[in-house]
């Protein structure tokens, strides 16, 4: 058993060590996102870095054998997580935001001349009448934004990046869906999120990079 084996908690470096030999296509990135997706928990130090326990070491394994050799996707793993592991069953989906015109314009706290623009610019659109958590999630951001003087009309650059983001995802996932395998849709499922979290990460940084060089630091 190797040194960092036989400690109680290691860090993801650590982690990714240990798995790299059975699964070499294992990234810092990957565990960082089934981490956000509920399916590990590791503990927290007091300055925030990830403390893996044993036992996340196992559920990781876990995880990446049922994706590499059953092509499941990870709400069905995060099922059978729940049993192997004698957890509590797998965390369930929040329940679904159906919001109607007024709903919205109360949660967000919207009037509906900026409900219209927003709209208008494409930022957000109804289905079936019904707004789902994404749009009270946009509504929302557009209203705080109103406070710095930004409106509708100026993120349609915002807009624009996430449609090229978002062919990007589509651009991967299609060869994916091509290959008409079981378990096809599960996978680029979970390809599309990682790859959307991946960039989301990135926007974030690149984001705060320019931001720094703005403001000359």
């Amino acid at each position: 058993m190797t040194s960092q084996a036989a400690r109680s908690h290691m860090s993801i470096g650590e982690v990714l060590g240990l798995l790299r030999a059975e699964f070499p296509d294992v990234t810092i990135s990957k565990i960082r996102f089934l981490e956000g997706e509920g399916l590990i928990e590791p503990e927290r130090s007091p300055s925030g870095y990830r403390k893996f326990s044993h036992l996340n070491v196992e559920q990781l394994r876990f995880i990446l054998r049922e994706q590499r050799d059953h092509y499941l996707p990870l709400r069905v793993i995060k099922d059978k997580m729940a049993e192997s592991f004698g957890r509590p069953h797998a965390v369930q989906d929040a329940q679904e935001v159906r919001l109607s015109r007024a709903e919205l314009l109360e949660a967000a706290g919207l009037d509906e001349e900026t409900l219209t623009e927003l709209e208008d610019y494409g930022l957000l659109a109804p289905t079936a009448r019904r707004y789902d958590e994404d749009a009270l999630k946009i509504a929302r951001s557009v209203g705080a934004l109103a406070r710095f003087g930004l409106h509708a009309r100026h993120l349609r650059a915002v807009r624009a990046a996430a449609e090229r983001e978002a062919g990007l995802v589509e651009q991967t996932v299609a060869p994916i869906l091509k290959r008409r395998k079981p378990g096809a849709i599960g996978e680029a499922d979970e390809v599309a999120r990682e790859l959307s979290a991946l960039l989301l990460d990135l926007h974030a940084a690149l984001l705060r990079t320019g931001v720094r060089s703005v403001l000359g630091r």
